[in-house]
């Protein structure tokens, strides 16, 4: 029996059945999805089935977390090792896939392995040369979980790769804005110059990097804890969704996993749609939307700024 305090996410399919009916399956039978049948939608299917049937030009923003070319198992799926040339035509495939389902100025984030963010660089490069994407960055955040290597450096660290299908584009600065402490106050006539001075200290709200050392990953005590074996954090997927979507825009999860983005994205005010393959996983999905129905706090992400890694974590 697990503590009282331990608020990880872990049950069956079988005891998650009432939140498996809710997703849609079965999609053999479905020639094309409409618009509003994916909207608010988790679908249990493989993912390169799924992409097929999706209609073209509907999301506004995509954010993949595909499986990293490492031996690993979800559930009942074992995601095996490939080697680069077959990696890399996995992932030139499941892109194909997507490209058509972004709006014009819809973009694109793909999180990978330092390893897999190697492969993955080429193949998009790939699409950035024939004009059907454009490379806009790579983000690298940092993981504070993880044990040493003894014969090699630790690897703390993942990329996300952020692609836009065009020239034009959102990104909404504001709203994404990192709040740090001020170490060395610089003033003018006496007054705070591009910081704030109040009871809790100085600060100033600057604007983020493509390095990220804020980003908490979730443990036993943190309600956004699933025992899926490679969750990312909802503050990660909270700076994606500001950053490149408005309220109310689709925000699709192609590999949904434990529905970390889906969920961010309904406490944000968008609409989501995730793929996955694993019914449990959608049992999960579903259970933390329904929970963001009553709570839509992110951790670390209070009032509009994003704040330091590690803030009121045990709500």
């Amino acid at each position: 029996m697990k503590s009282r305090l331990n608020k990880t996410i872990d049950f069956s399919a079988e005891d998650g059945k009432e939140y498996i009916s809710r997703c849609i399956s079965g999609i053999d039978a479905v020639q094309k999805f409409s618009a509003e049948e994916i909207l608010d939608k988790t679908i249990n299917a493989d993912s390169f089935t799924a992409l097929q049937k999706f209609p073209p030009e509907c999301a506004d923003l995509i954010i993949a977390d595909p499986p990293y070319n490492l031996d690993k198992t979800y559930d009942s799926t074992k995601f095996k090792k490939k080697d680069s040339g077959a990696y890399s035509e996995y992932t030139r495939t499941w892109i194909s896939l997507i490209i058509p389902l972004l709006k014009d100025n819809g973009s694109l984030y793909i999180c990978c392995d330092w390893k897999t963010s190697i492969l993955i660089a080429d193949v998009l490069s790939e699409f950035e040369q024939d004009g059907k994407l454009f490379i806009r960055n790579r983000i690298t955040w940092q993981r504070e979980k993880g044990r040493g290597a003894k014969s090699n450096w630790k690897n703390c660290h993942e990329d996300i790769w952020f692609v836009t299908k065009g020239t034009e584009y959102k990104f909404n600065l504001d709203a994404v804005k990192v709040r740090r402490k001020v170490i060395a106050p610089y003033r003018t006539d006496g007054k705070p110059k591009d910081w704030t001075e109040n009871t809790d200290g100085n600060y100033r709200d600057t604007c983020p990097s493509n390095f990220w050392d804020d980003i908490t990953i979730p443990f036993w005590s943190m309600p956004e804890n699933t025992a899926h074996p490679t969750q990312k954090p909802e503050k990660l997927a909270a700076k994606l969704i500001l950053a490149s979507s408005n309220p109310g825009d689709l925000v699709i999860d192609p590999f949904c996993g434990s529905g970390t983005i889906c969920v961010a994205a309904k406490k944000l005010n968008r609409h989501w749609c995730g793929i996955e393959k694993e019914q449990k996983y959608c049992a999960w999905t579903e259970y933390r939307l329904e929970k963001a129905s009553a709570d839509s706090t992110i951790q670390g992400l209070e009032n509009g700024v994003f704040l330091e890694r590690n803030f009121a974590v045990s709500r």
